[in-house]
């Protein structure tokens, strides 16, 4: 996508040809800047501080993270080790696992002299997958804003939670392709953007890619979207996921449950954006199966900006003595899911339609 008029990828090989080049989410939307990493333990900060996040990115960078441990040690339990390290710094977004157990099945019959190279061309082609799939996803999710579309030329209101943009992939996003492809494609389209607290996802980062590609869009607090779709103002929301159960439970950022009561009452079609990476096909009940990762509480006692001089600060918004709890993802039921918006086509958030369209995959979990 865009930053400045650029095409730009969130994640990528450096010009040595092995260090990794990543967009420092955590300096966004204020500054944009790039960091290289050369060791496994800096691509595992990287993704436990959240400088690269979002569920299919997390994917990609745990995969290139294994490629700079096979350049230190690609021996069998140096991978091991790096294994467990990376897949430990995020627990709830099942991606990770899935790269690199996938990136080990790649590199296990090899001699560890050949590990490398292997390694970079298994997480290049992991990367080159999940453009292609966001883009698919964007195609069948542009049906449905085109069915929304409005006679008299209204925009299509679409509400998203967090960022499920491209920011939190290789390219395109997921819950945004659809809203990328619209407006590319002249169909009016606005975005409500939850702030989502307490790390403003939304605020900081999809409105700043929103803005980047000239969509245009509307920053709201976490609690107005219910007001909005009582007054008919949100034609469909579209969020997306960090794990979906093989029953079509959906694990997102901390509130998106809440979202979809509101649509329900409200009659407001509620889709999931999902790349099949995403569907852990061994669970069947999101509400105990999923397991939800709790951040540390100065996300929620400390609140980031820019002073009116341009400087940016960081100032405590809770009494010091109140003890704070940060939940990162709460799940959806499936019941409240109208469709998975997949590369394969929509299904219903249900086994049986997410079996139809990857029956490859439901039949081997």
């Amino acid at each position: 996508m865009k930053v400045a008029g650029v095409r730009r990828r969130t994640i990528w090989v450096e010009a040595d040809g092995w260090s990794i080049g990543i967009i420092d989410q955590t300096r966004l939307p204020f500054a944009f800047e790039t960091a290289t990493l050369r060791r496994v333990e800096e691509m595992a900060q990287a993704i436990r501080d959240m400088l690269v996040r979002g569920a299919p990115l997390i994917g990609a960078a745990g995969a290139y993270g294994l490629c700079l441990a096979a350049r230190a040690d690609a021996s069998d339990a140096g991978l091991d080790r790096a294994q467990a390290l990376l897949a430990a710094t995020r627990p709830t977004a099942v991606n990770l696992a899935w790269a690199l157990d996938r990136m080990r099945a790649a590199l296990r019959d090899l001699p560890p002299p050949e590990r490398p190279r292997r390694a970079y061309e298994c997480a290049a082609q992991i990367c080159e997958e999940d453009v292609a799939t966001n883009a698919a996803i964007g195609e069948h999710g542009l049906e449905l804003i085109a069915a929304a579309s409005k006679k008299n030329g209204a925009p299509v209101n679409v509400l998203t939670h967090c960022n499920a943009g491209w920011l939190a992939t290789v390219d395109w996003g997921t819950a945004t392709a659809p809203i990328y492809r619209a407006h590319d494609n002249g169909i009016p389209v606005h975005v409500w953007v939850d702030e989502t607290r307490p790390r403003n996802q939304g605020a900081s980062l999809t409105a700043w890619e929103l803005s980047n590609h000239g969509v245009p869009h509307t920053v709201i607090v976490d609690n107005a979207g219910g007001h909005l779709m009582q007054h008919g103002k949100v034609d469909l929301c579209i969020v997306g996921t960090d794990r979906t159960t093989a029953t079509g439970d959906v694990a997102n950022k901390i509130g998106t449950y809440l979202k979809a009561l509101a649509a329900h009452d409200n009659g407001v079609p509620f889709y999931v954006a999902l790349p099949s990476p995403t569907i852990d096909w061994s669970l069947a009940d999101g509400i105990k199966g999923i397991p939800i990762e709790e951040r540390g509480g100065d996300e929620v006692s400390y609140i980031s900006g820019q002073r009116a001089n341009g400087d940016t600060t960081r100032v405590r918004v809770v009494p010091e003595a109140s003890p704070v709890a940060n939940y990162a993802f709460d799940v959806t039921p499936a019941r409240l899911i109208t469709g998975l918006i997949t590369e394969r086509g929509i299904a219903t958030a249900s086994r049986q339609g997410l079996a139809a369209l990857f029956p490859d995959r439901a039949g081997a979990s």
